[in-house]
């Protein structure tokens, strides 16, 4: 499954990984989104044909993804943040990956509702004790006074 996290991550360090770079791919993906939100708004509410009402709406849910995409940059602008997400990785392995899934932001929401289920919060899996029948709660060991 696309990470969007990771897309977001590896556009903003490219090659190089300066921070100017970093600074025009978050301003790309703020203003990528709000243009296309306003953009496609303004086209669909102002369209005589069906047609362009479509367009319009594609176009919003382009500048949607983009919002997405702005939202993880804006994650991974904390210190350090950059740096975690792609701590070990091939940046170059990386880069050609993400090279064709980027194109995934022209299919409207879909890189809004990979992140959104992203952002979902994950049951954990039960810990080793709790699987085997056992208790998760630790006996007191210290004295209470009562004897």
């Amino acid at each position: 499954m696309l990470d969007v996290r990771r897309l977001a991550a590896v556009d903003m360090h490219g090659v190089g990984g300066t921070r100017r770079r970093r600074r025009l791919i978050r301003a790309e993906f703020l203003l990528s989104g709000a243009g296309c939100v306003g953009l496609g708004a303004w086209a669909a509410a102002a369209a005589a044909s069906p047609g362009w009402r479509v367009a319009g709406a594609w176009v919003v849910g382009v500048g949607v993804n983009y919002a997405a995409l702005a939202w993880q940059a804006a994650l991974l602008s904390r210190p350090g943040a950059l740096e975690a997400e792609l701590a070990g990785a091939d940046i170059g392995s990386e880069i050609r990956r993400y090279s064709y899934l980027q194109f995934w932001v022209v299919v409207p929401l879909a890189l809004a509702a990979l992140a959104a289920l992203a952002a979902l919060p994950r049951k954990r899996p039960p810990t080793s004790d709790r699987a085997a029948g056992g208790s998760s709660v630790t006996p007191d060991t210290t004295d209470s006074g009562y004897h």
